[in-house]
């Protein structure tokens, strides 16, 4: 039960309005299965339920999880899952799709309608699973997202013929490896939020995505916000929300 359907039963008078702020009360920490306190609100803060961290628990604790997810709110989503992982779950949860380049497991009763316009540009194809994860989040949450993938600057034309549909999106969604640089250069180049997604890909002083990250965050350029480390999640999800607030405002 959420908020929605505590408000809609006190109005039609099945239950108290005493009752009502019980069940209120207790709402965000009602789905307590012991290791884990589902977050039945999540939707409503951030228009999405509470997704799933795959990769750092038992396959048994996942399914628990998500089941009690797919009984409040009809979709779940499980990133950093592996084949393993989904052919466990798709058992028990016959709607369970897997995107695996991305790492996705989704589970849905519907499929939302995409709008609005989101880019995910990647500088080579060792960081597709990062820019894949940021796409199919994005897409799953309903925003319409399109590709732009291996436009690094180590052939900068490659991204200069693609400058005119950047210029078009709500919000760009740049991941880059290496020295990090492709970020600042959208960002440069166009008037748009740009969101730097550093990922773990290189060698040598690369350093496991550490000189990515530090660069994007030295950058000089205004306009863009950095995240974690190959957290394609967390920069999907931004960007999906952005979009969302240009398309409220009369965005594309």
């Amino acid at each position: 039960m959420n908020i929605r359907e505590v408000l809609e039963d006190i109005k039609l008078g099945k239950i108290s309005i005493e009752d009502g702020l019980k069940k209120l009360q207790h709402l965000p920490y009602e789905s307590d299965i012991g290791y884990a306190k589902i977050d039945n609100n999540r939707s409503l803060t951030k228009g999405f339920p509470e997704v799933i961290l795959g990769n750092s628990k038992e396959p048994q604790q996942v399914l628990e999880i998500a089941k009690k997810i797919f009984e409040i709110s009809g979709e779940v989503v499980i990133t950093k899952a592996n084949l393993d992982l989904f052919i466990f779950i798709k058992n028990e949860m016959s709607l369970a799709e897997y995107y695996n380049e991305a790492k996705i497991i989704a589970i849905s009763n519907e499929k939302k309608k995409t709008e609005g316009n989101i880019i995910v540009a990647c500088a080579g194809t060792s960081d597709l699973p990062v820019a894949e994860e940021a796409s199919v989040i994005a897409t799953i949450m309903g925003s319409n997202v399109n590709k732009m993938y291996d436009i690094g600057i180590a052939g900068l034309h490659r991204l200069l013929n693609r400058l005119d549909d950047l210029k078009k999106s709500n919000v760009i969604v740049a991941v880059a490896g290496m020295e990090g640089a492709l970020p600042s250069v959208i960002a440069s180049l166009v008037d748009k939020p740009v969101i730097a997604v550093p990922t773990s890909v290189g060698y040598g002083s690369n350093l496991g995505g550490l000189t990515p990250l530090f660069s994007m965050l030295n950058s000089c350029v205004p306009g863009m916000a950095v995240v974690n480390i190959d957290n394609g999640f967390g920069a999907g999800t931004i960007a999906h929300m952005i979009n969302q607030m240009a398309i409220k405002g009369g965005g594309k």
